[in-house]
């Protein structure tokens, strides 16, 4: 074992400033020998989770750590040039309470002290200093700022006040030596008062990157974070190329003469001894109604339920019925349905929209008679082991659409239902993509706009595709790094930071909500908005265990609402969503006919080339038309079988009689997953969570795993009575097929907004184009799309009038009067005012 261990590290979360990515610094790590390494991100956590799973799978010791900000003052104190430069400290979990308080002080530097930067104070500190250790950070840390400034006596007060916060032993004078030209005389300086009050040396080297050859990688980053070139002499730099993760022999010639202050690295990291507990769930508990159980509520408001619905109920519904609600009691997770049940009901009772179902809880009875989702599975013939996999203890995951200009709303009642520090939106990080890391790079080196923009449109408009994929199949791109060293310099550099975060900024869905304060678990943050956000992502709160949701906004809802509202004002009738036949003719031939613009998912060229040779009857067609709608099934001669199957142009072969009910819905091609599924169970002899195991298996192609689920499928078919060359000959087919299968509960689900969309424009065409021009008045190259719609619906498009107009679009006469919130800079203030005029004549 080496005798050092790097304690002061910037990874990637030290956003455009630190530029060693995880991963990488820790195999480096392991290379040479060392046995720990510490993360100490810039007054953030963002990578703690992560770095903790990823060390310990790498057989090194992790430690938790944050290079905090401490305000010069209050932390509350917020006053120009005199609160705006904060000092540096490094903070260490020694154990669990360590870390507890180090996520409290991070999420109270980020909530209560930002100003420039996420700052605590030293009261905030003594509060929360328990388990941690503390080090003097860099030349920006308080004490060798002090003693840059030649304030020895000051220097050593403020050691005396570190001592009593953190006690001797837990805080540490750290020795830096990137040969800057003021260390040496710090570090003698830092040596003199750990004599004098008997304070221990620690030795880091502020780690940025991982090798000396990165320091222009990193300089690069800073140019980007500030928005300067590498050319601008008046910017932010580190004058060394030191700052990189060297060596225990490199770090110990040159702390050569502290010889103490290398092994007490080591004697920290033995000292910090984190550890998580991953994985258990942390439910929020729902407050239930006097002497009853959550489990008993439950069963009780599904009954309750079935009978409002006035649903007839059979010996299927009731098997069914008890047979989720069994599964919901083993997995523990009756609460979660009562919780999601709780907001979409608060929604409903304030006429906030919400979608008829989203993803695999669609193939719920429970959360149909909870009226999570509008879709009775039964009908529709969905899964339940599709959502909620007995074989597989996972959280449930239920994601609600809402109206886009209400959504907020629902996550203020579920904040003030289960308490403001117990519920936050979810972090997200925008990272450098090729074509975006080329132009980043390119402008900081100072390249012509015109070479850098040649490079980057030579990388495919793919998603997720790399710079070296993009070099590998593109001659041309190939060609102009072999000729000119300055494209070589550019892509070199922008290989190494293709993939890191570039910004923090809040989750478009993304909601949690715990049963103890969050700071319990993880750090928060403030976001752009001035909300309340997390500072792990949706993974670390999953890996975490805590309930994680998405209230997603979702723009038709909204243009449904309002198309309802001006039924009303237009025609003076009253239309509901839930009032709308699913069969209507009318509807269904304008889908036939490809007249889709502005209908929810029907809007390219496309899928309205798709419709008309689909030309669907029901909403089993639209449902069938969502899952045949995606690359793989395009290319695959899905759609091709299914369509003249659907038409009756070619006979349908079954591969054995039992595939006959499964597949003939979808005219013998495997189209659900849920097909896959009932395949396995059926003809297997699979229970239908072990077969939603096989389809996993199967779309990840995990090749050892599937070896043994095709053992055991034919052996089942055959007890089965089907021929073993038959059962062969099906499990190939459903391996094929199974990467391009789609969710038949999502599906159906969305089957219905595309068929409600459409009922309106083809029925009430005046109010449903009006409503949609005011959810796009933002975007002049949509209005301008729906105004020629209109035109050829025969419906008038009328110039703004100042008599006339309202603030949106709104039917007059047999047309549509243009809003004047649609007029460049009009306000809505000024329009208030207009309006109010005319009222009072």
């Amino acid at each position: 074992m080496q005798n050092f261990v790097h304690l002061h590290v910037h990874s990637q979360y030290s956003l455009l400033d630190g530029a060693a990515e995880i991963g990488s610094l820790l195999a480096k790590t392991k290379q040479l020998g060392m046995p720990a390494l510490a993360i100490t991100d810039h007054g953030v956590m963002y990578g703690s989770l992560k770095f903790y799973q990823q060390a310990l799978k790498a057989g090194i010791k992790p430690i938790m750590g944050c290079e905090v900000y401490v305000a010069p003052r209050a932390l509350t104190d917020k006053i120009p040039k005199i609160d705006e430069n904060p000092t540096h400290l490094v903070l260490l979990a020694m154990d669990h309470r360590g870390y507890q308080n180090l996520l409290k002080l991070v999420s109270i530097a980020h909530i209560d002290g930002f100003y420039y930067k996420p700052r605590i104070d030293m009261d905030t500190l003594r509060r929360y200093s328990q388990g941690l250790i503390g080090l003097t950070a860099c030349l920006s840390g308080q004490i060798p700022r002090l003693l840059v400034a030649g304030k020895y006596e000051e220097a050593k007060k403020q050691l005396l006040w570190f001592q009593e916060i953190f006690g001797n032993a837990n805080f540490y004078l750290e020795l830096q030596y990137q040969q800057l030209a003021e260390q040496r005389n710090v570090n003698r300086n830092l040596a003199k008062l750990a004599r004098e009050c008997g304070a221990p040396l620690v030795a880091t080297n502020d780690v940025h990157y991982l090798n000396r050859e990165d320091a222009q990688v990193h300089d690069v980053l800073l140019c980007i974070q500030t928005g300067k070139t590498v050319n601008d002499t008046n910017r932010m730099k580190f004058s060394t190329a030191e700052f990189y993760l060297k060596s225990p022999a490199e770090m110990a010639e040159i702390f050569n003469d502290y010889p103490e202050a290398l092994e007490n690295t080591l004697k920290i990291a033995e000292r910090c001894n984190v550890q998580l507990e991953l994985g258990k769930l942390h439910m929020p508990k729902f407050t239930l109604p006097p002497e009853t159980t959550a489990e008993r509520y439950l069963e009780e408001l599904c009954r309750q339920s079935a009978v409002d619905k006035g649903i007839t109920w059979d010996q299927g519904r009731e098997e069914r019925l008890n047979y989720e609600l069994s599964i919901i009691n083993q997995m523990g997770f009756p609460g979660y349905f009562l919780i999601v049940r709780d907001f979409v009901h608060f929604a409903k009772e304030r006429q906030i929209m919400v979608g008829p179902g989203r993803g695999s809880a669609a193939g719920s009875l429970v959360a149909y008679l909870l009226g999570i989702t509008n879709l009775d599975p039964i009908e529709y013939g969905l899964l339940f082991e599709r959502f909620l996999n007995p074989e597989r203890i996972s959280m449930p995951d239920i994601d609600i659409d809402f109206c886009i200009e209400r959504r907020g709303e629902v996550i203020s009642y579920v904040r003030q239902k289960f308490g403001e520090d117990r519920v936050a939106q979810i972090i997200t990080f925008g990272t450098m993509a090729a074509r975006a890391a080329v132009r980043d790079v390119g402008r900081v080196l100072g390249i012509a706009y015109s070479e850098v923009d040649r490079v980057a449109k030579l990388i495919p408009r793919e998603l997720g595709i790399s710079i070296a994929d993009a070099i590998a199949h593109t001659p041309e791109l190939q060609e102009l790094i072999r000729n000119s060293p300055q494209i070589t310099q550019l892509i070199q550099i922008a290989v190494k930071i293709e993939g890191f975060p570039r910004h923090a900024s809040t989750h478009a869905a993304g909601v949690v909500i715990s049963d103890e304060p969050l700071t319990t678990f993880l750090p928060l943050s403030r976001s752009n908005e001035d909300e309340i956000i997390t500072q792990f992502t949706m993974e670390d709160i999953e890996t975490l265990g805590l309930l994680k949701m998405d209230f997603l906004g979702l723009r038709t809802l909204t243009v449904l609402r309002d198309t309802q509202a001006l039924i009303e004002q237009n025609r003076g009738r009253q239309v509901t969503i839930e009032g709308i036949p699913l069969n209507d003719p009318l509807t269904f031939q304008d889908l036939a006919d490809g007249h889709t613009l502005g209908v929810f998912q029907l809007e390219s060229a496309g899928i309205r080339r798709l419709l008309m040779r689909l030309r669907p009857e029901e909403i089993d067609d639209l449902t069938a038309l969502n899952a045949l709608y995606r690359p793989g099934p395009l290319g695959s001669g899905m759609v091709d079988d299914f369509i003249k199957g659907r038409h009756g142009q070619q006979t349908i072969n079954y591969l054995h009689p039992l595939l006959e009910p499964i597949l003939k819905e979808t005219y013998g091609v495997i189209l659900y997953q849920e097909q896959v599924m009932k395949i396995v169970s059926s003809l297997g002899g699979f229970s239908l969570g072990q077969a939603d195991l096989v389809r996993r298996a199967m779309g990840k192609k995990k090749p050892e795993v599937l070896a043994a689920m095709r053992q055991q499928f034919i052996e089942g078919a055959i007890a089965n009575r089907v021929p073993e060359q038959t059962a062969i000959s099906i499990f190939d087919l459903l391996e094929y097929f199974a990467g391009y299968g789609f969710n038949k509960s999502h599906s159906a689900a969305y089957a219905v907004v595309v068929y409600q969309t459409a009922y309106f424009k083809t029925n009430f065409p005046q109010e449903f184009m009006a409503a949609l021009l005011t959810s796009v008045m933002g975007n002049t190259d949509k209005i301008a799309l729906y105004i020629e719609e209109c035109r050829r619906m025969g419906i008038a498009i009328l110039p703004p009038d100042v008599n006339k107009s309202k603030a949106y679009f709104n039917p007059e006469g047999s047309g549509i009067r243009f809003g004047l919130l649609s007029i460049k800079n009009v306000g809505i203030g000024a329009i208030e005012r207009i309006i109010q005029e005319r009222k009072s004549g």
